[in-house]
């Protein structure tokens, strides 16, 4: 069975930490003899031998244990050493172990040069010719002492170089302390009894075994069944291919559906993908497809549905062989009718653990108390149980507080007969004051899992004063807040908080304060029950989704206290007659009413949700709306009027996303200080906007689609906070020149503004990053040269638009990143581009000739790329190996990724090693770190994409198997060395970042510099610096690493055919004299076509690491191209001034 981590790991099975090998006559009572007494003084238990057994020159069998059971060796090479044949053998030893098992070695070079070790030159020479002298007939002896110290002599190791020796000593105990850091077993702070578990669950998970496994944890809540199996999942998920932990299966499947899940699963594993289906059978299907050839682990926390489980695992030969499965629940049965592979049941903690535990929880301290406290302490971990959630919720309530107290509060829970957690957890709810407590009871029963700031805008609108209140539950261990904001609250918590609510009427429903299972909301619905006790509900129909709930017309008429109102489900009361006044939150999804009642005067309302809503207008009148922040229309596409916000100052999101109908809105939207997101995206019917907005507040303003709206409003005032402007798809002929005071703006997106003449004389965008301008019907001349004025600007999109030429102005652009300029079918040519460039798109450009080669440094961060996808004019004329070439020149040195795409259908006779397959390998430099003449590795292929009902990808997958045999078998298309380390793995999304279907052939050129195979500094040499802990072992001769390349994947491009070659610097000579087809016409420099440019950009859709951050989509040709100077001039009117 395979091994994993445990607290008996490799290091705790040593007798020592480090074995010192050094040359008494040398070092011993000075130099190692400090080196050994620091590295006692750190906790590092060293083995140094007796002088006294220094007699002769054979070893000593005490020196050869003491090496075999040591972690690491260091060696202290001194000018003595060679001479030593006791320090030899010991060296030999030290190798043998080290290859045999995995022992570390650290040299350090005292006062001697590596060089000579290794090449066993001046004294080192005299030393081995007293050896062969002295051991004529022992050969091998001799042998395997040269082949030990050059071996060790090729390690990267320490250098005293004329430093202090107390300096050089403290760093050498550091970095070695450091490494035995790494071989400790994790530590999982706080997590008391842990070990004994994971044991035990290692046995019943056996992942050494070539089979498909499922294993359940299963017990009640609380004990630690998903701690247990998340630090399994973490130790174990290095032996998978692929890993999955998909948290709170229960819950995420009632409010979202098991699709979600299936998506969250397949999107774990295939992390580089994205996957879109709409119903569980989709999903089963693909989970089949995509995982069955896949050794994955698969965590499902919290099951408690058979559906659970035949939807995200299926059957067993879903996945690959060696998967497994980790299930937890409370339910026996349902793994047991599932026919699990072997369920495993945690117990509480023993006597020991949970007095630990409490300990950590009440006082911060693992040790037992000896004074009035370690009585107590038995009591409490008597009604605890050993459960670990009780024990830490006891041990934070009764931290910091006296033996009175404790007193109290024990006697509170030998009166309580009942044995159960919930009842026990109620002493921590009770140790809240009132308003805390009314905090906990709204997250139990309605926003347990919900953004904490939503949560926090409706509590604090029930003046509950949740700033201080949520964190006292939290440090009271009884909410805990996600990294990604959402409010978190342990089952059992919010199980014991609802029965709270239900123990205050356990026969009248309707006399409940909060209401949230479907039993109880409908019976008081529909029964008439309800009472003015009522102060929150959820109305919701999981169990029959389709069924429309019919409500009395005064079904919330007793209801005058209630403040939170939630409906998840479709409901038919379009004659309802009251709502209370006191509502802080309405959020009812699909709302039928066609405008709210009159006589609901919802003061202290503070969100205010109505997606998809019938609503035609909100009211008929104004009325106030002081403390309302939150208004969500969505989708409610029979709204025809925004009502008027004169009433509610204190708005801050605004969203009116898809209102089809929606003409008008109301001039005072415009002078909402406090609003801070305007959504009106989709708006098509909207033609009236404020004449004048002065937003002070506002950082996003969306008019997308907006497709009738032709003005926009002037800035009054300075809009500072406003960093997003979409103004995309909208009908605006002129922006104002007061647009100016958006002097932050750091996104302006114009796509598809085909009526836009003209911007005003002067705008300060001295801070745009990002600027599209795509499908404008830009023509010849309309880009001016000031656009190099803006300075910060790093993507820009001009694509689709009928240009010829683009300026040279582009250069001076500094930090422009990326430059998109896909279907511009007119662009003949394309100039030099600015230093900076990572990534340039001309898929579609069809016209497209001539491409200037770059001439200056390329200081882009990462990498460059240029895609031209369809580009076949381009191809004639220019090959994807003189754009290599070209591009290697000016960045080959530098550790940068170059990717070039134009079509194509013959791999050039230049790479060195081809094949008629997907995959390929190549043997790489045997100095591979020290050569300094070889500067990476060139690779390409031969595709084509020509399935369209798929979303493929062009994916490059590159591993070194470090330490390669050259007389080993390399037949094997994957092959298999020792330590295979994947370098890189990324590529193309074809629908997304080439637009268009790749139905000929193309070709995909790929450099990547040694720096990317080789974090370490190849210049370095191996004599001349420490290596940070980093320690490196050069290749022997007759070893070296082999380089493995793929294209090959799920939802692959057919890649027909792919070639190789190690570039050296020689080559870019070799390259120079190749004579190219059309060389006349592919070799422009940039002074002969700079007359015929003309400037166009893109947002950069390019580089791997960026091109997620692209939102725009290519739109058609529209109507006749007209003259854009005067836009551009006014853009840098202000810039101008400044310059």
């Amino acid at each position: 069975m395979l091994s994993l981590p445990s607290k008996s790991s490799s290091i705790s099975r040593q007798k020592y930490d480090v074995f010192l090998s050094f040359s008494g006559e040398d070092t011993r009572n000075n130099f190692t003899d400090h080196l050994y007494d620091a590295l006692k003084r750190s906790g590092i238990v060293t083995f140094r031998d007796d002088p006294r057994l220094e007699v002769g020159e054979e070893l000593a069998p005490e020196l050869f244990k003491a090496i075999q059971q040591s972690w690491c060796s260091v060696i202290i090479f001194s000018k003595t050493y060679a001479f030593s044949g006791w320090c030899l053998e010991e060296l030999a030893e030290i190798i043998k172990q080290k290859n045999k098992k995995d022992h570390k070695v650290f040299p350090i070079f005292y006062d001697v040069d590596p060089y000579n070790l290794r090449k066993q030159k001046e004294k080192v020479e005299k030393a081995f010719a007293k050896h062969e002298e002295r051991y004529k007939e022992d050969k091998d002896k001799i042998r395997r002492w040269r082949n030990a110290l050059t071996q060790v002599a090729n390690i990267k190791g320490w250098h005293l170089n004329n430093r202090h020796e107390t300096e050089f000593i403290g760093d050498i105990v550091k970095k070695i302390s450091a490494k035995l850091c790494e071989t400790f077993p994790i530590v999982h702070d706080g997590l008391v009894g842990i070990s004994s578990r994971l044991e035990e669950l290692y046995a019943k998970i056996d992942i050494g075994e070539d089979d498909v496994r499922i294993v359940g944890i299963c017990e009640m809540g609380g004990i630690g069944k998903t701690t247990l199996a998340r630090v399994a999942y973490t130790r174990m998920s290095p032996h998978f291919e692929g890993k999955s932990f998909l948290a709170d299966v229960r819950e995420v499947s009632n409010k979202y559906g098991l699709v979600s899940l299936q998506k969250q699963l397949l999107s774990q594993i295939l992390s580089e993908e994205h996957f879109n289906f709409f119903n569980v059978h989709e999903g089963n299907a693909l989970i089949n497809h995509r995982l069955s050839n896949k050794k994955v682990l698969v965590v499902l926390d919290d099951v408690d549905n058979l559906q659970h489980l035949k939807c995200l695992v299926g059957r067993r030969d879903w996945f690959g062989l060696g998967s497994r499965i980790i299930v937890t629940t409370r339910d026996e049965h349902l793994l047991r009718s599932y026919r699990v592979d072997d369920v495993y049941k945690p117990t509480t903690l023993n006597a020991n653990d949970a007095l630990q535990l409490f300990n950590l929880k009440a006082f911060n301290s693992e040790t037992r108390l000896e004074n009035d406290f370690s009585e107590l302490s038995k009591h409490v971990l008597k009604y605890a149980g050993g459960l670990s959630l009780a024990l830490e919720v006891f041990g934070s309530f009764l931290c910091g507080r006296d033996a009175t107290q404790w007193r109290s509060a024990i006697e509170r829970l030998e009166r309580d007969s009942n044995k159960e957690i919930i009842e026990r957890l109620q002493i921590s709810f009770d140790g809240l004051d009132q308003t805390e407590q009314n905090i906990f009871l709204d997250i139990a029963c309605f926003f347990n899992g919900e953004e904490k700031d939503f949560v926090m805008k409706v509590l604090d609108g029930c003046e509950f004063f949740p700033n201080i209140g949520i964190d006292v539950l939290i440090k009271k261990s009884l909410l805990k807040v996600y990294k990604d904001n959402k409010l978190w609250m342990h089952d059992l918590l919010q199980e014991m908080g609802r029965k709270i609510v239900r123990e205050k009427s356990v026969d009248e429903r309707g006399k409940r304060c909060r209401l949230w299972a479907e039993r109880d909301v409908y019976h008081v619905l529909i029964e008439n029950t309800a009472t003015e006790m009522i102060e929150g509900m959820i109305i919701d129909n999981k169990r029959e989704m389709n069924k429309t709930l019919t409500l009395s017309a005064d079904a919330f008429l007793k209801m005058k206290r209630l403040r939170l109102l939630r409906v998840f489900c479709r409901l038919n009361c379009c004659d309802l007659t009251y709502l209370s006044n006191e509502l802080r939150l309405l959020d009812w999804t699909g709302c039928p009413l066609r405008s709210l009642l009159s006589s609901f005067q919802p003061k202290y309302i503070v969100i205010l949700l109505l997606p998809y809503s019938n609503i035609e207008q909100l009211w008929t009148e104004n009325i106030p709306l002081y403390k309302l922040k939150v208004l969500n229309l969505e989708g409610s596409k029979n709204l025809i009027k925004a009502p008027d916000f004169t009433t509610a100052p204190n708005l801050e999101i605004l969203v009116l996303e898809g209102c089809t109908r929606l003409i008008y809105v109301h001039p005072s939207v415009g002078v909402l200080t406090r609003l801070k997101l305007l959504n009106l995206r989709g708006c098509k019917s909207l033609r009236s906007f404020p004449t004048k907005i002065g937003m002070e507040s506002l950082e996003k303003l969306i008019l997308s689609d907006c497709s009738k709206l032709q003005s926009f409003p002037e800035i009054d005032g300075k809009m500072e906070c406003l960093l997003r402007l979409y103004l995309d798809g909208t009908s605006i002929q002129q922006l104002p020149s007061s647009i100016g005071n958006l002097s932050n703006l750091l996104l302006l997106n114009l796509e598809d503004c085909r009526n836009l003449v003209s911007l005003p004389g002067s705008i300060g965008l001295s801070l745009l990053t990002r600027l599209n301008l795509s499908d404008c019907n830009l023509c010849e001349g309309d880009i001016p040269r000031d656009i190099s004025r803006l300075s910060c600007l790093e993507e820009l999109d001009l694509g689709g638009n009928n240009f010829i030429t683009i300026p040279s102005c582009l250069t001076q652009i500094s930090k422009l990143e990326f430059l998109r300029l896909s279907n511009c079918r007119a662009l003949e040519s394309l100039p030099e581009l600015p230093t900076s460039i990572e990534g340039v798109t001309l898929n579609g450009c069809t016209s497209l000739e001539m491409v200037a080669y770059p001439s200056k440094v390329c200081n882009s961060k990462y990498s460059a790329d240029i895609v031209g996808v369809n580009c076949f004019r381009l191809a004639e004329n220019i090959n994807a190996l003189t754009l290599l070439r070209k591009h290697l020149k000016v960045f080959g040195n530098s550790r940068k990724l170059f990717d070039v795409v134009i079509p194509g259908s013959e791999i050039p006779e230049w790479f060195s090693q081809q094949r008629g397959e997907s995959w390929i390998k190549i043997d790489l430099p045997l100095e591979v770190r020290n050569d300094s003449q070889w500067m990476g590795v060139a690779l390409c292929c031969i595709f084509v994409s020509d399935d369209t009902s798929r979303n493929e990808h062009l994916i490059c997958r590159a591993v070194i198997h470090d330490r390669y045999s050259r007389q080993a078998n390399r037949t094997q298309s994957n092959f298999q060395g020792r330590n295979p380390r994947e370098v890189i793995r990324s590529g193309w999304n074809v629908n997304r970042h080439f637009e268009q279907p790749v139905m000929k052939d193309h070709i995909f050129v790929r450099y990547f510099s040694r720096g990317m195979l080789y974090l370490i500094s190849l210049e370095d040499k191996c004599d001349e610096r420490e290596t940070n802990n980093l320690w490196i072992t050069d290749c022997l001769e007759q070893e070296c690493d082999q380089l493995e390349l793929s294209f090959t994947g799920p939802y692959s491009v057919n890649a027909k055919k792919c070639g190789v070659r190690i570039v050296y610097k020689r080559d870019l000579e070799e390259m120079e004299q190749i004579k190219e087809l059309h060389s006349s016409q592919c070799c422009a420099n940039f002074e002969d076509i700079q007359q015929h440019f003309a400037d166009d950009g893109s947002i950069g859709n390019c580089s791997l690491k960026k091109r997620k951050r692209n939102i725009y989509e290519v739109m058609d040709e529209g109507p006749p191209p007209k003259s854009m100077q005067n836009i551009f001039n006014s853009i840098i009117g202000r810039l101008g001034k400044k310059h």
